[in-house]
């Protein structure tokens, strides 16, 4: 008996469509890095991409639970003195599709593979989105 290896050229990608109005970030996050990385196909191969895109509409409406929003701080390095730090208040403020783009991608592998998966994470602020064309399936649960 041998073991199955998908190769890229095989895989047949589906198109995904998410409401992420009311959605804990978390919680809509894992179903997310799942749908990109294939781990819901059965022919799921580590080192390949097996996964489908996304399209994320309404990712200024996600919620979190308890304080977070005044309490939970994003940081990056500028390569400058002095940290920048902001609030996920901020962060809703300035560019609300960042909040869960950066829960998904921290769910991902961290090498060329997992930045080649974040690049099928389509995140839109409204109900429009220009992937009307491939139609994506509602995902349910």
């Amino acid at each position: 008996m041998k073991t199955y290896m998908a190769k890229a050229g095989e895989v047949d990608r589906q198109w995904w469509l998410f409401d992420a109005e009311d959605q804990v970030v978390g919680r809509l996050a894992v179903k997310i890095a799942t749908l990109l990385m294939g781990k819901h196909r059965p022919t799921y191969t580590p080192h390949v991409d097996t996964g489908d895109y996304v399209v994320v509409v309404n990712a200024e409406k996600v919620t979190f639970t308890g304080n977070k929003w005044d309490q939970k701080q994003y940081t990056r390095y500028t390569g400058w003195p002095g940290l920048r730090v902001e609030t996920a208040a901020d962060r809703r403020e300035r560019h609300p599709e960042r909040i869960l783009q950066e829960a998904v991608r921290r769910m991902l592998p961290k090498n060329k593979l997992g930045r080649r998966m974040l690049e099928k994470l389509k995140v839109y602020v409204g109900e429009g989105h220009p992937h009307q064309a491939q139609d994506p399936k509602p995902h349910t649960g």
